[in-house]
């Protein structure tokens, strides 16, 4: 009897593992919010294998790395460090287009059309950014 359910746990563990390596959102969690690019072949992979064994789980694991975009492979990372955009910021809080220009250029390699007169520039208040938590800082 006893190694009966040593067996049977370690077949429940194996499943558990398995599910939880099965979904690319727990292992690429820097890679969320993406919305197009190639399929990570290891992750499409990983939730395949969630299919063969787990068939709802595994569904649902494809479900989340599509909606959360793991399952795509990061391009070239384009960021900018907030501390550089400071730059930017005149002494009145207003923004110079052209520095900001300079500085996504100099960061990314990228020129942005920043003084294309098509160009919408949406203002946001200060009950907006506490609705997310956050605190004006410029």
């Amino acid at each position: 009897m006893r190694t009966h359910s040593r067996v049977i746990g370690g077949v429940l563990i194996a499943a558990l593992f398995s599910q939880l390596s099965a979904c690319g959102t727990l292992f690429f969690p820097d890679r969320r919010g993406q919305i197009e690019g190639k399929i990570d072949p290891v992750v499409a992979a990983l939730d395949a294998v969630g299919i063969l064994f787990y068939v709802i789980p595994g569904l649902i694991a494809f479900g989340i790395d599509f909606a959360t975009g793991a399952i795509y492979l990061p391009d070239n990372q384009y960021s900018v460090a907030p501390e550089t955009l400071k730059d930017a910021i005149g002494s009145d809080g207003q923004i110079d287009r052209a520095k900001l220009k300079a500085i996504i250029e100099r960061e990314t390699g990228h020129s942005l059309p920043l003084d294309d007169p098509r160009l919408i520039q949406h203002s946001g208040s200060l009950q907006q950014l506490a609705a997310y938590g956050l605190r004006p800082a410029a």
